[in-house]
């Protein structure tokens, strides 16, 4: 046998932990991006009573914070479905 077929052969006989792994990665991300969200929406509210005229300021930071939040997590669980399916 080439070392090639048996590389094939070991990573053809570890897919179910591959799909074990990346259905674990996706629940992380998605645990992970919550409380990084809860965190960033405690810390703007937080913010805010105790400066009530940045309000906007510290709103429009907040939605930025939590879109790249959010784009991380949807990244990481796209990768995750990819790895789960192919």
């Amino acid at each position: 046998m080439t070392l090639l077929a048996i590389i094939l052969q070991v990573a053809a006989s570890l897919a179910p932990i591959a799909k074990m792994g990346a259905g674990l990665g996706a629940g992380i991300a998605v645990i992970g991006a919550g409380i990084g969200i809860g965190k960033i929406g405690g810390s703007a509210l937080e913010s805010i009573a105790r400066q009530p005229e940045a309000v906007g300021d510290i709103r429009s930071n907040m939605i930025i914070a939590a879109a790249l939040v959010e784009g991380v997590a949807f990244f990481a669980i796209v990768v995750c479905l990819l790895i789960l399916f192919i």
